[in-house]
């Protein structure tokens, strides 16, 4: 997984643990982190900016609450080798964050893929994960494909890898496959595609049976990320050289 985005799910995680353990009892339930990662040839170097915007009781001040989240969430979260006197904290940056859930906003059955899989870092379709059933392919599809790219880098490859595939309403089959191996290939990139193909049933009732997704599963991915939970089979390694 993505450090930044990796670290923004580690950082809502301890958002909600300091409020359900009382640790910070005037948090409430809304909120949402984000990190900015800078890096230098695809290695990390440091984190740019670190963001937390969390709703909190009225007679909380500003002041206070910017304080406790830096102490109690984000100094024992975040790695302080990649934090330098540059980074930046931006902790409710548009100031109180009093009214929130479903009375302050909308769209709640939508949440962006982005938000979902890998934040900014890679490339993604549009729709939404929750709220769907496993025959909708924006999310099976995408699930499988976290899969299959999971695994060409585990079986070695290549060192990075991103899938894209697209289907047709009342076809089975896709209609197009394409890899992206950002020239970290060890084999060709169409001889992994033979292997992609001779591997897997990619239409939508083989990903279901695959990945067992009738299985009820799903309330592990209502938040957190839907990639990176290693008890999800789209997560599970497989040998392809067999």
């Amino acid at each position: 997984m993505p450090f930044g985005v990796m670290l923004a799910h580690k950082l809502a995680k301890r958002l909600a643990q300091v409020r359900k353990e009382n640790i910070l009892p005037y948090i409430r339930p809304d909120g949402k982190t984000q990190v900015t990662v800078e890096y230098n040839k695809n290695k990390i170097k440091r984190i740019d900016t670190i963001l937390i915007s969390t709703q909190h009781t009225e007679n909380i001040s500003l002041e206070q609450l910017k304080a406790d989240i830096k102490k109690q969430v984000i100094d024992v979260t975040v790695p302080k080798q990649y934090i330098d006197k540059n980074t930046k904290y931006l902790i409710n940056p548009t100031g109180r964050f009093v009214i929130g859930g479903p009375l302050a906003d909308t769209g709640l059955t939508g949440r962006k893929i982005i938000v979902d899989t890998y934040g900014g870092y890679a490339r993604h379709g549009g729709g939404a994960f929750s709220g769907k059933d496993a025959t909708k392919v924006d999310r099976s599809g995408a699930y499988m494909l976290r899969h299959i790219a999971k695994n060409i880098v585990a079986n070695k490859y290549a060192k990075k890898c991103e899938i894209q595939i697209s289907y047709a309403i009342g076809v089975k089959e896709p209609i197009s496959l394409y890899i992206n191996t950002f020239n970290t290939n060890t084999i060709p990139e169409e001889e992994i595609i033979k292997i992609i193909k001779n591997k897997f049933d990619l239409t939508p009732q083989g990903i279901i049976t695959y990945l067992e997704l009738k299985r009820p599963i799903y309330t592990q991915t209502t938040n957190y990320g839907h990639f990176g939970k290693e008890n999800l089979l789209w997560e599970k390694i497989v040998n392809l050289k067999q």
